[in-house]
């Protein structure tokens, strides 16, 4: 049975300062799992999501995941593929497809939708949902979307 995940915040803030927080290392090593993403903002271009200091020292791999980016619509849309490489289990699982889609509302608020494409990889799955979050796997896309919109909105991220 193949799993697709969606997620949806609204955030106080522009389409482009969310686009910035997801595209940059500066932002991305500021929110979730704190791990600074370098992506090659074109169609081809490469997506290295780099594991942090303490994931390291529990034995993670410096790369955390990789990925290529698909599709690229400053700031609007950005679809990219995702691999988990933290987990050996789940190298072999492959590429998932993970789509970013942000639409400017009114009052300054724009909505976020991440739609993640993981097909039958249950154990995944469950990671990117937060399902194993008491086991120290860390709350998955629910965590990162709440740090990036608390950090966005007040300045402070949720935990350090």
């Amino acid at each position: 049975m193949s799993s697709t995940q969606v997620y949806k915040v609204y955030i106080k803030a522009t389409p482009q300062k969310i686009w910035d927080a997801i595209t940059t290392p500066e932002w991305t090593s500021r929110y979730g799992y704190r791990g600074a993403n370098h992506m090659d903002l074109r169609p081809g271009g490469e997506f290295r999501g780099m594991s942090n200091e303490g994931m390291i020292a529990a034995g993670a791999p410096e790369l955390g995941v990789d990925g290529e980016i698909v599709e690229v619509d400053a700031p609007f849309r950005l679809v990219q593929t995702w691999r988990m490489l933290m987990d050996p289990n789940n190298v072999p699982e492959g590429f998932t497809r993970l789509t970013y889609q942000l639409k400017e509302g009114k009052d300054g608020v724009t909505s976020l939708t991440v739609t993640h494409e993981i097909g039958d990889e249950a154990g995944l799955a469950e990671m990117l949902a937060g399902d194993l979050e008491d086991m120290g796997a860390g709350g998955g896309w629910p965590w990162i979307l709440s740090d990036l919109k608390s950090l966005l909105e007040t300045g402070v991220a949720m935990a350090g």
